[in-house]
């Protein structure tokens, strides 16, 4: 399954002030890094995945709006997936992207 280009066009309207911000297609999915670090992505399978501090994952999935991510049997720590049911209004979908690249914005320049 391909990446739902509709989100990757709204995550890029949520980041059209984001400096340092270049895409990246990956596992299916597209990758928006910050500064060389992926913050946000359109996954592959549906949703987004978003980085997030590994301590702070477990207080964002409390709601149940968001799933430790899985790929391929194991658990991404610092990773969650957010269904693309939980995406539907702009508030949601930039609180999220935000989470994700305000994170990758703290990470050492690759």
């Amino acid at each position: 399954m391909a990446y739902d280009r509709d989100l990757a066009d709204r995550i890029r309207a949520v980041l059209d002030d984001q400096p340092d911000l270049t895409e990246k297609a990956m596992f299916g999915g597209l990758g928006f890094m910050v500064n060389g670090n992926m913050g946000v992505a359109a996954a592959g399978h549906g949703g987004l995945m978003v980085r997030v501090g590994p301590a702070e994952a477990d207080g964002l999935i409390a709601d149940g709006s968001a799933a430790r991510m899985v790929m391929q049997g194991r658990e991404l720590a610092g990773w969650v997936l957010v269904p693309a049911g939980n995406l539907v209004t702009e508030s949601e979908l930039e609180r999220w992207v935000r989470t994700g690249t305000g994170y990758a914005s703290t990470l050492p320049p690759k």
